[in-house]
């Protein structure tokens, strides 16, 4: 099975992705990771290298084409990023969106990275709209459209455990049998 689970920064995706890949015995990949490994390597800060890929959109498509190509070749993975649902296409089975409320988010983003909570605010909602307006204009995506999703969850509700046990229960439950077939963009990825 191909999952994917997406969502805002603090939204809980990465420590849900990898518990949920633990207990389902699956292969978990991390867009966030890797994004972050990238600002780190050209000593840049996320919202930095966010900046900077709004003028090079190389540094986008290279992280999106790498989700596509996941989709395509593996199985039994956990794939989470922003665009996971979008990027996956046809090939995921599932798609899981997790949110908080941005005062939520932020708290957990400034706990997780030791800064203040109005930093971590500040650069979480430009974060975001640097993200939403690349990913309309490459791909015309609007990231607030959620109806590529299976289940969407409102991570601030119930402690991380809680909100694995619901992904895995949705996975656990999911039968290929009564599937209507997978979400297909309508997006020109390569240009």
């Amino acid at each position: 099975m191909f999952v994917t689970l997406s969502g805002p920064a603090g939204g809980g995706t990465s420590t849900t992705a990898a518990d949920l890949a633990e207990a389902l015995g699956y292969e978990h990949i991390s867009g966030g990771d890797i994004f972050r490994s990238v600002a780190d390597e050209r000593g840049l800060t996320p919202l930095e290298l966010n900046r900077l890929a709004e003028d090079d959109d190389e540094i986008d498509r290279a992280l999106d084409r790498r989700q596509r190509e996941i989709a395509t070749e593996r199985d039994d993975v956990v794939l989470e990023s922003r665009l996971a649902g979008w990027m996956a296409g046809e090939h995921a089975d599932l798609r899981l969106w997790l949110d908080a409320p941005l005062a939520v988010r932020a708290e957990r983003i400034a706990d997780r990275e030791d800064k203040p909570v109005d930093l971590a605010r500040e650069e979480t909602e430009a974060r975001a709209q640097s993200e939403a307006r690349r990913y309309r204009e490459y791909y015309a995506i609007d990231i607030e459209d959620r109806s590529i999703y299976d289940l969407a969850v409102n991570t601030a509700r119930w402690d991380p455990e809680t909100v694995v046990d619901l992904a895995r229960e949705a996975c656990e439950r999911y039968d290929p049998a009564t599937d209507e077939g997978g979400v297909v963009v309508d997006a020109d990825y390569d240009r």
